[in-house]
């Protein structure tokens, strides 16, 4: 297969892959009204430690105390980035709250970049916050809050997962933080799923979460960084705030103004930019 080809082979498969990560995004958030977000994260964690488990079967005896650390930390953040995004989905709509959340790499990416024209990148994602929140009386502080809590973890994922891949070979390390965090989130899903009346639709729309925004995007990533190099697999992550707006707008009835739309497409191209400057 010649370079040209396999490129454009990972790039489709990252775009199906961003996609696949948003449509599990919508589809969880039709579970809200019966088990809440809470209930939601809860069973995302059980299915992606149940794809990741049987494919790295990290070995939590032979850890050290400096592998083990940033391992319990990656936990903890892994509950607290879904559930900071899927609250903030619940008050503010998807392609907001994803936008909110995508602050978090742009962070990482801006820090990288320590220019001139970094520091541009960084305003012109400030106006795109304000643009998409557009603070008034009559703003929904939380949600916003909530999606900045899932930037802020995105950011530590991002972190963590440098610290661990230095630390630990393969995706053991990951995979043994999934493990930890669904281990805390068995009893939530047990208690949720037991004390209210959940129906067949309700387990396959938190069940769809899991596998479209997790497992479906964490394999098909894997396969694209074989063909797509690391600069342009971050550019094109860019993507996923749009896919969200627009699946938020077909599938969930969740319309943007014009203004928050430019908001959105400002801090897109902020993070390509600042992405560029790096490579």
């Amino acid at each position: 297969m010649n370079k040209g080809r396999s490129t454009a082979r990972g790039v489709a498969t990252l775009m199906a892959s961003s996609l696949s990560n948003q449509l599990g995004a919508a589809s969880g958030s039709l579970a809200f009204p019966a088990i809440g977000p809470l209930g939601v994260v809860a069973v995302r964690q059980l299915i992606a430690a149940a794809v990741l488990l049987p494919i790295a079967r990290p070995r939590f005896r032979s850890f050290t105390r400096q592998q083990l650390w940033p391992v319990l930390l990656l936990a903890v953040v892994f509950g607290t980035m879904n559930l900071g995004l899927y609250s903030a989905i619940e008050r503010i709509g998807l392609g907001l709250a994803v936008t909110l959340e995508f602050l978090g790499p742009l962070s990482i990416a801006l820090f990288g970049a320590r220019s001139k024209a970094g520091a541009s990148c960084a305003l012109a994602a400030t106006a795109g916050v304000v643009a998409i929140t557009q603070p008034g009386p009559s703003t929904d502080y939380l949600g916003i809050a909530m999606g900045l809590v899932g930037a802020a973890s995105w950011a530590s994922y991002i972190l963590l997962n440098r610290t661990i891949g230095q630390r630990i070979p393969g995706i053991e390390g990951t995979a043994a933080a999934m493990a930890v965090s669904a281990t805390a989130f068995l009893p939530v899903a047990v208690v949720i799923l037991l004390s209210r009346p959940v129906d067949w639709f309700v387990i396959v729309c938190a069940v769809s979460a899991g596998v479209l925004a997790s497992a479906v995007p964490y394999i098909a990533d894997l396969l694209a960084l074989r063909h797509v190099p690391a600069g342009l697999f971050g550019i094109l992550m860019s993507v996923n705030p749009v896919f969200a707006a627009l699946i938020g707008l077909l599938a969930l009835g969740q319309s943007l103004d014009l203004l928050q739309w430019a908001g959105i497409l400002v801090i897109v191209a902020a993070n390509a930019a600042v992405l560029r400057l790096r490579h």
